[in-house]
C-alpha cells in the first residue's frame, strides 16, 4: 500500500465500494423493459458495465496501491469476477456468463492502463489537496 496518511478509511471505502458491486451484481433486473442483458435498446449493454465497472476498480484500487502491486491487483480484481459469476449462477433470477468475466478482465486491463498513464496514485494527490484545502 501507497504511504497514504488514512489508509484504514481507504480500506473500508475499497470494501464498501466492493460490497456494492457484488449487491448490485445480484440484485434481480431493476427496470421491466431490460432482460440479463441489459436494455433490449443497447446491445452488450451488460458487457459495457461490466467493464466500466472493472475499470473503475482497477483506477480505484490503482490509487491506493504502488505500480509493482498492479499484477496482484489484477489477479484479485479477476478473481473478485470470478466470484460474482458463481455467486449469479446460485441464484435463479440471474445468470453466469463466460463474457461477463472477459468484460471484466477487459475492464481491469484498461482501468490498468489508465493508472500506468497517470491516474494511478491518486489517492496520495487527493490527500494531498485536501490537506492543503483544508489543513
Amino acid at each position: 500500500m501507497l504511504p497514504l496518511s488514512y489508509p484504514g478509511r481507504w480500506r473500508f471505502a475499497g470494501l464498501l465500494l466492493l460490497i456494492g458491486v457484488l449487491g448490485f451484481a445480484m440484485m434481480p433486473a431493476l427496470f421491466p423493459w431490460s432482460g440479463d442483458s441489459g436494455p433490449r435498446w443497447l446491445p452488450l449493454s451488460d458487457k459495457w458495465l461490466h467493464g466500466i465497472t472493472f475499470a473503475f476498480l482497477a483506477v480505484w484500487y490503482s490509487g491506493q496501491f504502488a505500480r509493482r502491486s498492479y499484477g496482484w491487483l489484477a489477479v484479485a480484481l479477476v478473481a473478485f469476477g470470478g466470484l460474482i459469476e458463481v455467486c449469479q449462477s446460485l441464484v435463479s433470477y440471474r445468470t453466469a456468463e463466460t463474457g461477463d468475466l472477459i468484460a471484466d478482465i477487459l475492464g481491469v486491463g484498461c482501468g490498468l492502463i489508465l493508472a500506468l498513464i497517470g491516474a494511478g496514485g491518486w489517492s496520495l494527490r487527493a490527500e494531498d489537496w485536501m490537506q492543503k484545502k483544508f489543513g
